[in-house]
């Protein structure tokens, strides 16, 4: 080998220092990182154009607390002479949950006022399905149509009908709009990091809608595509076409106890800074971080403004923290005029449009309640009211209805203390609409065996806590469980309050009996066997015990031949009554360790546990015989 000369290795000694050097200079030397970024953020706000019966929330208010935030990141000029980058973000369901909704398909009441209020973008929830695939697209026309400032619209994984032929005037209404994957809020005078303060801050916003609410949308009539591989596909978009700051998520999915699908999204998708987490309705007093992303939710209703600030790590990029706070909207927050002006305009509207039919005002007292009630109270109640109108209507022809069920994931408000008035009886069943396209879900009756209804009330006993929505309430039916028997056999006892006397009947498994719902929680009778695991099933029939395949052909209807709106039967018994009278407890806990508790009554899920760690045992022992043989025989020596 050829030997190096003195001086050239000198030379390249100090080539290479210099590389070092330098190398290590430039390791050190700050990153470009982009302007921090406040956003403004709410979901679920269901039509809270007003506060509610105990004074909190209401769009009117929520106008005002935007505008002063508005205004003191204005005034923060510790970034930019142009104050602090402000954006704001809706996570979907902004509609269903008051009378304002009845105007949503032909007025658009929830896009204008998140347009008036200043939104950038917001996402479909599940519930702006309510009204079905006509009803979305004539919101959204409508909305169009107004010619008013509106909120932009990001959905990536919810916008494909499953019967495209019978969808073109949603797939119009998608397009006109425009309902687009993602959208780029470009904010001049805030800079970015791709040109420094030359360039102007960008904002990537994407939209999901998760698997529950998928399920949570029956009549939606779309293909669901899964959150993780839509958000893949939509991130990898905006990196390679967008180059944004920051990428945030709207995703009406939710987390649950700190875990959920928002959470696995997070957890499998990277390069996802922010999500706004709807449909769970949860309220997270700190952020989830997980795989370098804030999971953020501010509770429903227009309870809370969400307000978070986040910036870049001048190391790695990574997302920082900057600062969160839930401010609440109460009664320390005074309406804004122009607010309280477009909600007086739709008020007319709803009265004109809607009530009317019904001859009921907005604010008209229906009666008073002398205390507050709970949500189980209320269910209760509820059922009551389906019992007492449905006679009322049906007259000499009414047929004694077994149980009218009101379950927690349709009860949306509860009984206060004073004046109940036409607006909080539809608050409380505000949801859906019928087959005939019309506001308000209404009742259906079907028949159920003795054996399906004990496994309702089972749902209602072990169900509920892993899906709290499934938790039952009603009138009819009473029935007993112990928290601490084996999951899906906690029921110990049942029976019908016979009408008008009270007196208590014995369920007979192969009987029929008549049960009444709104359109919406017999359409999730189905879920009740994948969610037991096949151990229980609730099958809607008719009078001949046929199982019923169409729910809307036992749709109950008025005197004059109109859907019966739960909402309604609600209304009308409460105005029959000189005061909300305190309904019987559908249901009662005995919680006991006793062995005998425990076991009996025995069902088939104790049967199947019980038989199994018998057969376990008996293979244990079994086992340990036939080893001990062996070692006997190894040991003997004739």
């Amino acid at each position: 080998m050829r030997p190096v000369r003195r001086g050239g290795a000198m030379l390249l000694a100090l080539f290479l220092g210099l590389s070092v050097l330098s190398g290590s200079a430039l390791a050190k030397a700050p990153m470009i990182t982009p302007e921090p970024l406040t956003i403004l953020f709410t979901h679920d706000t269901h039509d809270h154009f007003l506060p509610d019966a105990a004074n909190v929330g209401g769009y009117t208010r929520l106008a005002a607390l935007l505008k002063q935030q508005r205004e003191l990141a204005a005034q923060d000029t510790s970034y930019s002479e142009n104050g602090r980058a402000v954006i704001t973000l809706d996570a979907g369901d902004f509609s269903m949950g008051s009378l304002f909704q009845t105007v949503y398909p032909t007025d658009a009441p929830e896009l204008r006022a998140l347009g008036a209020m200043g939104y950038d973008v917001t996402t479909l929830g599940n519930h702006e399905f309510d009204y079905r695939q006509q009803g979305l697209a004539d919101m959204l026309t409508s909305a169009r149509a107004s010619g008013e400032s509106l909120p932009a619209i990001v959905q990536a994984n919810y916008t494909t009908p499953a019967d495209p032929d019978k969808a073109v005037p949603l797939m119009e209404a998608l397009a006109n709009y425009p309902v687009t994957p993602y959208t780029i809020l470009e904010l001049e005078g805030h800079f970015g990091a791709a040109g420094g303060r030359d360039s102007p801050l960008r904002i990537a916003v994407f939209g999901v809608m998760g698997l529950d609410s998928h399920q949570c949308a029956p009549m939606s009539d779309m293909v669901y595509e899964p959150i993780v591989d839509a958000a893949k596909r939509v991130v990898a978009e905006i990196q390679e076409k967008e180059k944004p700051d920051y990428i945030i998520c709207l995703s009406h999915s939710g987390t649950e106890n700190g875990k959920g699908e928002d959470y696995e999204l997070a957890k499998a998708v990277n390069g996802i800074d922010v999500i706004i987490s709807g449909h769970t309705h949860t309220t997270l007093p700190e952020p989830i971080e997980v795989n370098d992303t804030l999971i953020v939710s501010c509770g429903p209703y227009t309870q809370n403004l969400g307000v978070l600030t986040v910036s870049r790590s001048g190391e790695d990029g990574s997302i920082k923290l900057n600062s969160y706070q839930l401010i609440p909207i109460d009664s320390s927050v005074p309406a804004d005029p122009n607010m309280s002006a477009m909600a007086e305009a739709f008020k007319d509207t709803v009265e004109e449009n809607y009530l009317a039919r019904y001859g009921l005002g907005y604010d008209e007292v229906l009666t008073q309640s002398g205390t507050d009630f709970i949500t189980a109270e209320t269910g209760d109640l509820i059922g009551q009211a389906y019992l007492s109108t449905i006679q009322e209507i049906e007259g000499d022809a009414y047929i004694p209805i077994a149980f009218a069920v009101a379950p927690d994931g349709v009860i949306r408000d509860h009984i206060r203390t004073g004046e109940v008035t036409t607006s909080d009886a539809f608050d409380i069943l505000s949801l859906g609409s019928g087959a005939d396209g019309s506001p308000g879900y209404p009742l259906v009756s079907v028949y159920l065996t003795g054996k399906d209804l004990k496994n309702a009330f089972e749902v209602d006993a072990s169900i509920s806590q892993l899906m709290p929505a499934a938790e039952l309430f009603g009138a009819g039916c009473g029935w007993t469980y112990n928290p601490h028997r084996m999951l899906l056999d906690r029921v110990i006892g049942c029976s019908l309050r016979e009408e008008g006397t009270g007196q208590q009947i014995e369920i007979q498994d192969g009987q029929l009996y008549r049960v009444v719902a709104d359109l919406y929680s017999g359409q999730m009778l189905g879920t009740v066997e994948s969610k037991s695991f096949g151990l229980l099933t609730v099958t809607p029939r008719d009078e001949n015990g046929i199982p019923i395949s169409d729910l809307e052909s036992r749709i109950l209807r008025d005197r004059d031949g109109n859907e019966l709106k739960a909402w309604y039967a609600l209304a009308a018994y409460l105005q029959r009554q000189e005061t909300v009278p305190i309904p019987y407890p559908s249901k009662a806990e005995h919680a006991s360790w006793n062995p005998v508790h425990l076991l009996f009554p025995m069902g088939l899920p104790t049967l199947l546990v019980l038989a199994t760690a018998g057969l376990l045992i008996l293979a244990i022992v079994l086992i340990f015989c036939l080893a001990t043989r062996k070692r006997r025989r190894q040991g003997y020596r004739p």
